[in-house]
């Protein structure tokens, strides 16, 4: 990934040097099990530990090997064995380069969903704390871009809030499904090493073994991991671009934090683009794209192919350290939005009346006018509206059908903006819970 999308820790999970200390701690974890199993010497496994643990892994090194063997896990093995010596003949005993790389990848995307989690708490944070400042705060709420009725502003960032915590507890579930430990060696039959060996590796490494690995772990795990990146993804996407609407300049309801010294344009010096829920819409489209290759990583030939393994070489690090990286942004973005609840106000009388043509539909019914006609009734008091810019209320109170149906305290009293408002305490209690 470039690092313009990118932060440090997640990046770090990715690095070469991490992959092979890695690399290291699942051989290592392996020959303790096996020297307890009294496959192998224990004073071997001891110096295994003592002189792998402290070495410093040369990675140019490694790939230089690599380029001779043709073999990542091979290089790294002969590499391993120049520090440890003699007793580098008992590593990687009766296993399988796939119990290295899968077990290793497992690792890795479980402590990248760690910072993902870490992420999302955060912007959980911060929606709840600017759903709650703006609670009250009345806005137009909008269908198909148009004005529809009105709501809150808390209530938009509510919506969002439960979205997110639906997003977090799936990439909980992700995070479980893809940490398994795969020590089974060639074909996944156990043939050559113990299970007590891969029950014994994973719990150190806090992975679960995986109960049927076929020498791989079945990409199944891979592709709902990827997936649910994807609909995080997405999530972050809806909520850019309900920022990115609001910013337009004919609404101005909301928009991003502006620094000083910050510009707009190189041409229009006036302008204050949404630049980073823009950025945000593209980082998403991203982290979509890289589900679909890890569903394609399902099938595999048999018992193992590698037609998997560049496809994940790719899209393990750029699909988490994209994702870190537009979580964070997201949770900056809502942290420091400007709000302009005077230009909500404004917008919502725009068209002097017209979000509240439900409750006049409504109340004609309830007075005996059959559907059909109640709708023709408002429809056409509306319709003066949109083309004539007249005054929805009093078009309504000059309409004699309307008011054969309604008197006119009872249409005034349609016009209340509270009505829109009287249960958003319900709506809060059911996200946040009772405070």
């Amino acid at each position: 990934m470039i690092p313009r999308y990118s932060r440090p820790e997640m990046v770090a999970i990715w690095s070469p040097e991490t992959r092979f200390r890695i690399w290291f701690e699942i051989e290592a974890h392996a020959c303790d099990a096996l020297a307890e199993l009294g496959v192998i010497p224990k004073e071997a496994a001891k110096t295994i530990w003592e002189k792998g643990g402290a070495a410093e892994f040369d990675v140019a090194r490694i790939d230089e090997i690599e380029r001779e063997t043709k073999h990542d896990v091979i290089a790294f093995l002969t590499h391993l064995a120049e520090f440890v010596g003699p007793d580098a003949r008992f590593i990687h005993q009766g296993m399988t380069s796939s119990d290295v790389l899968d077990t290793c990848l497992a690792v890795q995307l479980k402590r990248a969903s760690d910072i993902l989690i870490d992420d999302m708490d955060k912007l959980l944070a911060a929606l709840k704390k600017r759903a709650l400042e703006h609670k009250d705060t009345v806005t137009i709420g909008r269908s198909h871009g148009i004005h529809a009725e009105p709501t809150t502003f808390g209530v938009k960032l509510a919506q969002a809030y439960a979205e997110f915590k639906r997003c977090r507890a799936r990439l909980v579930a992700a995070r479980d499904e893809i940490a398994t430990c795969a020590i089974s060696g060639a074909v996944g039959t156990f043939a050559n090493i113990e299970p007590y060996v891969e029950e014994h590796v994973a719990a150190k490494l806090g992975l679960t073994p995986e109960p049927v690995s076929t020498q791989v772990i079945p990409r199944d795990r891979h592709a709902m991991f990827f997936a649910t990146l994807g609909v995080v993804a997405s999530s972050i996407e809806r909520l850019a671009t309900e920022v990115r609407h609001l910013q337009r300049t004919e609404v101005l309801e909301a928009e991003e934090y502006f620094s000083p010294g910050q510009k707009g344009s190189s041409a229009m010096p006036h302008k204050r683009n949404p630049v980073l829920t823009e950025n945000l819409t593209g980082l998403a489209r991203m982290v979509r794209a890289f589900a679909l290759p890890a569903m394609e990583n399902v099938a595999l030939w048999h018992e193992r192919d590698i037609s998997h393994s560049s496809v994940e070489r790719m899209i393990g690090p750029d699909a988490t350290i994209t994702l870190d990286f537009a979580l964070a942004r997201l949770t900056g973005v809502i942290e420091k939005l400007v709000v302009y609840p005077e230009n909500m106000e404004a917008n919502l009388n725009k068209f002097r009346g017209l979000v509240h043509s439900q409750r006049v539909l409504l109340a004609l019914t309830q007075a005996g006018v059959s559907r059909e006609d109640a709708y023709r009734m408002v429809q056409r008091n509306a319709m003066k509206v949109w083309r004539e810019g007249a005054d929805f209320l009093e078009e309504l109170l000059a309409d004699e059908e309307v008011r054969k149906a309604l008197s006119e305290e009872v249409i005034r009293e349609k016009f209340d903006l509270g009505y829109h408002t009287k249960h958003v305490d319900t709506i809060f209690s059911r996200v946040f819970g009772q405070s």
